[in-house]
């Protein structure tokens, strides 16, 4: 019995010191956001004034958006620009070294930056393409980012 209580009274303070230890790197890594280990994605940032909905919002309900899209296109025939792919990829294309926009290819695709940090597969691109097309870039876009192959 006395066995028992002994190694209950370990298990418990080795629990306190690894939770104290938790709290105490939570606090750290708040305050010195700089020290993390853990590399953060380079999100490039859209070429219009705001994005279509909250930045926040977005990082949380891009692909509900995108499938809710994606239905309203396929089954019922409703085409909007608002949330669709193509317009995301409109705004958000990346320019390579040639100046031209980057493929899904690439790491440093929009989508890709994340999703590869978040270890998500993107099929969008299976179908869709990756970059915008020429013709279709909002008049405040440079026409170096167009492409018209799908890679």
């Amino acid at each position: 019995m006395a066995f028992r209580r002994s190694v209950i009274a370990v298990i418990a303070v080795v629990a306190a010191v690894m939770l104290l230890r938790v709290a105490i790197s939570a606090d750290t890594e708040e305050s010195e956001p700089a020290t993390s280990r853990v590399p953060f994605p380079e999100i490039a940032k859209g070429k219009g004034e705001q994005c279509v909905e909250d930045t926040d919002f977005m990082r949380r309900n891009h692909m509900n958006l995108l499938m809710h899209q994606r239905d309203d296109t396929m089954l019922h025939g409703i085409r909007e620009k608002k949330h669709s792919l193509k317009e995301c990829v409109n705004c958000h294309a990346v320019p390579g070294a040639d100046s031209m926009a980057l493929t899904a290819a690439s790491p440093k695709h929009f989508c890709r930056s994340c999703h590869d940090y978040a270890a998500v597969k993107i099929d969008c691109f299976d179908c869709h393409a990756s970059r915008p097309q020429p013709g279709e870039l909002p008049d405040d876009h440079g026409e170096s980012l167009v492409g018209a192959t799908v890679e």
